[in-house]
């Protein structure tokens, strides 16, 4: 499951296609207005995207296998 760029809040920075560890996003258009995920069966899921969107307009859809990596475990009391 791919990237999704909210194109109303995406400003064109492009700061997610330089920073995907996989070039999912692939090869941009000259002039694009917002990035595009080219390849989405790349992507490893990482957040590196979503982490350097300024205007957080990058969301993940993580697949349901992989969400126990998401999951916060909860704390103990000593």
């Amino acid at each position: 499951m791919p990237p999704i760029i909210n194109k109303n809040k995406c400003n064109g920075c492009m700061n997610c296609v330089t920073i995907c560890p996989v070039d999912a996003f692939g090869r941009q258009e000259k002039g694009a207005a917002y990035p595009q995920v080219r390849f989405p069966d790349e992507c490893w899921h990482c957040n590196s995207c979503v982490l350097e969107c300024p205007t957080k307009a990058c969301t993940l859809r993580v697949p349901l296998p992989a969400t126990m990596v998401f999951v916060d475990a909860p704390k103990k009391d000593k």
